[in-house]
């Protein structure tokens, strides 16, 4: 029987988005379906790393290693826009667990494991060395150090957002905001997938060849609407971090440090204005979408990072947000959590209802190769000639003529450079767009608040152009104003009244909406008494 679609994907994470990226771009019939916004869940609360996982070699994930910096130098190929390179210093002190030999050995490792890269190779630093590189680092039982590079993305959610365009361009039914109800399986064979659209309302099914559970920590959630029992597969950790203000002498560059409590490598990070720090390691089992980071972890970052710098004062300040998200781990009953695999698993349920694939781990590094395996596998199920995998070297939308916007935005002479620098750095090549929809209406060629750093016309291209459909969309997963030290307060009245206008919202929508970003905003905040002391 003809099916509605060769590939139905359920989840539009990083892995979602990616998987229905290269099977689109191969030919295939594919419907995306993510019960909220793309890139909602965990794909929006990592360290905001592109990197190897110097950690894992610690574990013997060689592999894994290997598999992430190759993936690292191809995603700054296929998206330079948003993904750059990053040095990072390790400190060691005489209190660390991992000796300097032992820094030195695994830096020796990376560099060979990453023999094709086109970055520096490490170099090992005396005391001094590191003390001129972070000047403001506890001198205290400082022996010395290590400094490598790695790649940082400042917004995840952009690499989310750019794979959903790229795969809707290449044919791609994608929907947020449309929820998965219903797995249906007949004979041993998954038949069809039931779900609520979100231009409708109305339960739609659809048949498909075959079905990608790519939820990530929410895989056993959709497992459950099967009408058959499943196994429990997920296990997930939760990872928290803390964003603060800099200070003094705060690092221009990444650290990459040991924590005195526990042993655990963190990171403290420049980003985006501000000083991202994380992140923790818990096993958690509750609903995915109410994580927070609590009150222990929050003051653990906080005194992890003012021991090793003694006059930040960071214990007597407040810190701008915290957030939390759930790692899709395999469950593993006991055991230390930072010894669980990162790496990813195919899960093909075979006997239970074949054609259904489950998505386990993964990282976001890695994504691009596990969309690549994924098709291939399905490739090779549905017995079709496609196109060959052309995720490698196909630059993702906005790596597109990224001078090209720049003139064009530049020649309006409506906004300042650092204005143009921002629409660079978050839509690359597509902030072009923006230029054409301020060229083509005044009304939208005027900013939307006193600094002139925002145009109507931005609200607009995330409207028509990346599929926002709410105020919190907008803000925090399109614009990324809301990442900002302020989250866009001074913003958000302006952009609900012209989201209000294109989206034909009432007076008390748009009050609703308000209070929805209110809300998500609080969240971030958090009601802890450390994130104002």
């Amino acid at each position: 029987m003809s099916k509605d679609y060769d590939l139905v994907v359920i989840g539009g994470g990083i892995n979602g988005a990616g998987i229905a990226r290269d099977a689109a771009l191969r030919g295939l019939r594919v419907l995306l379906l993510e019960k909220n916004d793309f890139g909602s869940g965990t794909s929006s609360w990592s360290s905001r790393l592109i990197h190897g996982g110097l950690r894992y070699l610690e574990y013997a994930e060689i592999p894994l290693v290997y598999e992430s910096l190759r993936e690292r130098r191809l995603l700054q190929l296929i998206a330079p826009h948003l993904v750059r390179r990053l040095r990072l210093t390790i400190p060691v002190f005489e209190s660390s667990r991992r000796s300097l030999w032992l820094v030195r050995l695994g830096m020796i490792a990376y560099d060979l494991l990453s023999i094709t890269k086109s970055i520096p190779r490490h170099k090992m630093l005396s005391r001094d060395e590191v003390l001129a590189a972070v000047p403001a680092l506890r001198r205290d039982g400082l022996k010395g150090g290590a400094q490598y590079y790695d790649a940082q993305i400042v917004y995840a959610e952009r690499l989310v957002l750019e794979n959903i365009i790229s795969a809707s361009e290449a044919g791609a039914v994608v929907k947020n905001y449309s929820p998965v109800i219903g797995l249906n399986v007949k004979d041993s064979r998954i038949q069809s997938v039931h779900y609520v659209d979100n231009e409708t309302g109305n339960e739609t099914e659809v048949s498909a060849s075959i079905v990608v559970n790519a939820a990530g920590p929410w895989v056993d959630r959709v497992l459950d609407t099967l009408n058959r029992k499943m196994p429990r597969f997920m296990g997930g950790t939760k990872g928290s971090h803390i964003i603060v203000p800099t200070f003094p002498g705060a690092p221009t560059e990444a650290l990459y440090a040991e924590a005195k409590a526990d042993g655990r490598p963190f990171f403290i990070i420049p980003w985006n204005g501000q000083l991202l720090i994380g992140t923790t390691d818990i096993r958690f089992s509750g609903d995915p979408a109410e994580v927070t980071a609590s009150a222990d972890e929050i003051e653990y970052l906080r005194n992890e990072t003012a021991r090793l710098f003694p006059d930040s004062g960071l214990l007597e300040k407040p810190i701008n947000f915290a957030y939390a998200g759930v790692r899709p781990l395999p469950f593993r009953e006991s055991g230390p959590e930072s010894a669980i695999t990162r790496k990813h698993i195919i899960k093909k349920h075979r006997v239970l209802a074949r054609g259904l694939i489950s998505i386990i781990g993964g990282k976001l590094t890695t994504y691009r190769n596990l969309a690549e395996q994924t098709v291939d596998y399905v490739n090779r199920k549905i017995a079709t000639q496609l196109r060959p995998c052309t995720t490698r070297s196909l630059p993702l939308p906005g790596a597109v003529a990224v001078e090209n916007a720049r003139d064009e935005l530049q020649n309006m002479a409506l906004l300042p450079p650092s204005a143009i620098d921002r629409l660079l750095s978050i839509y690359g090549g597509r902030a072009a767009n923006i230029a054409s929809i301020a060229r083509s209406d005044g009304e939208l060629a005027k900013p939307i608040s006193d600094d002139g750093q925002v145009l109507a016309a931005e609200i607009m291209h995330t409207i028509d152009a990346e599929l926002a459909k709410t105020l919190v969309d907008i803000v925090h997963r399109r614009t990324m104003l809301g990442l900002s030290s302020t989250q866009g307060a001074e913003y958000s009245e302006f952009i609900a009244e012209v989201a209000g206008q294109r989206f034909g919202w009432s007076l008390r929508e748009r009050r609703q909406q308000l209070e929805d970003l209110a809300t998500y905003n609080a969240r971030l905040k958090g009601l802890h008494s450390d994130l104002n002391p």
